[in-house]
């Protein structure tokens, strides 16, 4: 069971208030805050979507290009140790460090 949402490559959390009775979340990896709720998970679906397709539109009428929430580049903070093992394994093997990382990160995640 995933407590995320997808829609057009955004992703929102999936919450719920005791205190309101709904659920609720916010699109995740963007500076602005784009938020949603329902009373049902249809609705929050639902809701999501909506605030996605309202917040493209509204950047296509302001002529800006919308924030894309995973460009493929971040950065890790590591121990010098690993960062020099990891770092010897990628020469060894004729890879890049970048190479090596992405490879390792898509053996954890699958």
């Amino acid at each position: 069971m995933s407590n995320v949402l997808s829609y057009k490559n955004y992703n929102g959390t999936v919450e719920y208030s005791k205190e309101d009775h709904c659920l609720f979340g916010k699109v995740i990896g963007l500076k602005s805050l784009l938020s949603y709720e329902g009373n049902s998970v249809q609705e929050l679906e639902e809701d999501f979507q909506n605030v996605i397709d309202e917040y493209l539109q509204d950047c296509k009428e302001r002529n800006v290009a919308p924030e894309q929430p995973y460009k493929g580049s971040f950065n890790v903070r590591i121990s010098p140790e690993l960062h020099r093992t990891v770092a010897i394994y990628a020469i060894e093997n004729g890879k890049s460090l970048n190479a090596t990382v992405e490879e390792a990160l898509k053996c954890y995640v699958g």
